[in-house]
């Protein structure tokens, strides 16, 4: 499952950092796989009122008693906020592959919690990404080595600017932009400033995507320049339901409609790497240049003891 680093321009817990967090989220959902697994097979042990683990049990609780009292407290919030509910398992699927899906739709809302918030920060999230079936697909179809940013918002010389979706691999960042119209229309991309889509007998013109696709990359190798980090950058436009025609594709930018999609797909999918250490720099990078925006969370408006990162990094 890929690990969303960056969603549009809310707070996430991966600007902490970004060398910490993506491995324990793998390690958190590997234990939790596990715990639910377990109740799957021996339901004579299950517990229907047992939730999802997303903190580590600390070995000092008296430091951080009321840290933990806040996150209890956090919790049963969560559990009634209907934006984003956290359900209990009252019911399991029949079969392994139902629970594997399940099981992703729990990571999925847990996901969005570590991509809106920080300990004592919290951003308002419009309620459509929790049901963004593009998002979904995107997290729930890739290994979890690949760090998604979800049209993140850079900060360009105190000017915020929309970017598109930024699949950082342990190989390099691809852009992606993807066009989804129904089934029946063909796009025609061409080198001018628009492209063409036929359906029925009738063509309308949509903006060539290149230009959103430029616009980012150049914002993107600015950063990497900035920070003098070398990592590809490969631009790629995708259709899962359309034909693309194209005479010549565009210069180092990668088409690909819904004959070459599960090519595309299953060569992401194959790939075998752990984290790199060039990915966590470029994307650490990049999240350096986002913009967010957040609050603070009403339960630390009261005096808590753990004032710095550093000591939030021992849970």
């Amino acid at each position: 499952m890929a690990q969303l680093i960056k969603l549009k321009d809310y707070i996430s817990r991966y600007e902490w950092d970004l060398y910490r967090y993506p491995t324990q989220f793998i390690r958190v959902k590997k234990q939790n796989w596990k715990k639910l697994y377990e109740m799957w097979s021996n339901p004579v042990t299950y517990t229907p009122d047992i939730e999802f683990d997303d903190y580590i049990e600390v070995e000092r609780p008296s430091k951080f008693a009321k840290w933990k009292a806040f996150i209890k407290k956090e919790t049963n919030q969560e559990q009634e906020n209907e934006a984003n509910p956290k359900q209990k398992l009252t019911e399991l699927p029949e079969t392994e592959e139902e629970l594997k899906h399940y099981f992703l739709d729990k990571i999925l809302n847990f996901q969005l919690k570590w991509a809106t918030s920080t300990v004592n920060r919290i951003s308002y999230v419009h309620k459509k990404y929790y049901t963004d079936p593009l998002l979904k697909y995107l997290l729930q179809r890739f290994p979890d080595t690949y760090l998604l940013m979800y049209t993140p918002v850079f900060n360009v010389k105190d000017v915020p600017i929309d970017s598109e979706i930024l699949l950082v691999s342990p190989i390099g960042i691809e852009i992606l932009y993807f066009i989804e119209e129904d089934d029946q229309a063909v796009i025609m991309a061409g080198n001018e400033r628009v492209w063409t889509v036929e359906r029925n007998n009738e063509t309308f013109k949509i903006l060539n995507p290149n230009i959103a696709l430029k616009r980012t990359e150049q914002i993107i190798k600015s950063i990497l320049l900035m920070h003098e980090i070398e990592f590809p950058v490969y631009k790629t436009v995708i259709s899962r339901t359309n034909s693309i025609l194209f005479t010549n594709e565009p210069y180092q930018t990668k088409i690909v409609g819904k004959k070459e999609y599960p090519t595309w797909f299953h060569d992401r999918r194959k790939l075998i790497s752990t984290l790199k250490s060039n990915q966590l720099k470029a994307a650490e990078a990049l999240l350096r240049h986002c913009q967010s925006t957040s609050v603070q969370r009403p339960e630390w408006d009261d005096d808590i003891s753990i004032q710095t990162i550093g000591d939030l990094e021992d849970l």
